[in-house]
């Protein structure tokens, strides 16, 4: 069954979530790339609040068209880029989720099972579907100092697709595909004497 979610999430309702849950995220989030988490990383004193929010692993293709910002294309990127970051902006910034694909490492396992935070996959090539889920642009942060496609973009979102694959006991969907996988493709080996 779906679960409905709305931002700001509170930590009992992401303390809820568990890994295969399926959810529509509506609400506010914030997307932020590579440069985005190295700001945030290295400035905690920042003109928007991110608690009990969500940070989107995306760098948005925007148009602005008769002074209103357009979203055309908002897939995810691969989330493991920004390991080095996310468990302090989780920890500094209060987030209750992240959204991305490939899943996180270790430190921001451990950090959204301290803190209470869930990272939700959501769908590799999609990206203009993804995009229609977005409402509106509320706003841009860095512009100037990041570029388009790095700046912090914050959408209002309306059932934006994706599966909990971190949850905030530290279970974690893509390490146990991972193991599952290797020991399938081992078991076939074995068996079909490619060794």
């Amino acid at each position: 069954m779906t679960k409905k979610i709305t931002t700001p999430l509170t930590e009992k309702v992401v303390r809820q979530l568990k890994i295969g849950n399926e959810v529509l995220i509506s609400g506010k989030i914030f997307t932020a790339r590579d440069a985005a988490h190295k700001y945030l990383f290295e400035h905690k004193n920042i003109p928007i609040s991110l608690q009990d929010s969500i940070i989107y692993h995306c760098g948005p293709i925007i148009v602005k068209k008769d002074g209103k910002w357009i979203v055309k294309a908002a897939g995810p990127t691969t989330s493991i880029r920004d390991e080095l970051y996310e468990w302090k902006i989780i920890s500094d910034f209060g987030l209750r989720g992240i959204i991305g694909k490939g899943g996180m490492g270790e430190k921001t396992v451990n950090a959204c099972k301290t803190f209470g935070c869930c990272y939700f996959q959501t769908i590799g090539g999609a990206a203009q579907l993804l995009a229609s889920k977005v409402v509106k642009v509320q706003n841009v942060y860095l512009l100037e100092k990041l570029g388009a496609t790095e700046a912090i973009w914050e959408f209002e979102i309306r059932d934006f697709p994706a599966i909990v694959t971190i949850d905030t006991n530290g279970n974690n969907m893509h390490v146990d595909i991972k193991k599952r996988s290797e020991e399938v493709c081992f078991n076939n080996i074995i068996k079909n004497n490619f060794l």
